[in-house]
């Protein structure tokens, strides 16, 4: 394994946070518009140009804070793909399938990072320094895109998990938890900050990370290996 300084180590996470964050919106600007709402693309924001999408705090400040901090996962977010519901075909059915399109990018980016280190241990013999650690950067992949699913998936409005929630409760179960969103973000800041977010998400990230490796055919524990060094 390599050792990577701090410059390093930021490297190595930058363009697989900045592609996790990015793709997850515009899976849910690219799932609305299927559903019948061209907004984001109206907007310009069906785009892989992470600067449509980047926030200071959420996208650059915070993950980097936190990767300083050598906290146990890093997370962040991008700007919110705006999605005008009365545009959809079923409203209430749509917005749920539109706000599971986030979670499921990130899924599928995680198998994809992952296999990024089976090529890499395949050409293990022939690689290069670059090439080995192009499958550090698979294994902060991995990481990220856990974390944002599983966080994504809680049930809380405005989370992708708390609008799925929303759209497959009967009526007035569904507006009773949706009006849970306007204090959705300070009760996930509180659980963070209490570590009960942390306890909460610990186990369930390490699982969604281990099945990303597991169907890619990389050991979980060689992606457990290295992601402590990257978070030591």
């Amino acid at each position: 394994m390599l050792e990577l300084n701090l410059v390093q180590k930021i490297a190595v996470w930058v363009l697989p946070a900045l592609f996790a964050i990015t793709v997850h919106e515009v899976a849910h600007g690219w799932m609305a518009k299927r559903l019948g709402d061209p907004t984001a693309q109206m907007l310009g924001r069906l785009t892989l140009n992470p600067l449509k999408h980047i926030d200071p705090f959420g996208t650059v400040l915070l993950p980097l804070a936190m990767l300083l901090l050598r906290f146990p996962f890093i997370f962040g977010w991008a700007k919110p793909v705006p999605v005008t519901w009365e545009n959809l075909k079923k409203p209430k059915r749509d917005m749920a399938i539109v706000a599971a399109a986030g979670p499921g990018s990130n899924l599928i980016m995680g198998i994809l990072w992952a296999l990024v280190i089976k090529l890499g241990a395949l050409l293990a013999s022939h690689v290069s320094t670059g090439l080995i650690f192009l499958s550090y950067m698979g294994v902060a992949g991995i990481f990220i895109n856990a974390v944002l699913m599983v966080l994504n998936l809680l049930p809380i409005p405005p989370l992708d998990g708390g609008r799925v929630l929303v759209g497959l409760l009967p009526g007035p179960m569904a507006w009773k938890v949706s009006r849970i969103e306007p204090y959705g973000m300070i009760i996930v800041i509180v659980l963070f900050v209490t570590g009960i977010l942390g306890h909460i998400l610990g186990p369930l990230i390490s699982l969604a990370a281990g099945g990303m490796s597991m169907v890619a055919g990389v050991e979980p524990s060689l992606v457990n290996a290295i992601f402590g060094q990257l978070i030591g």
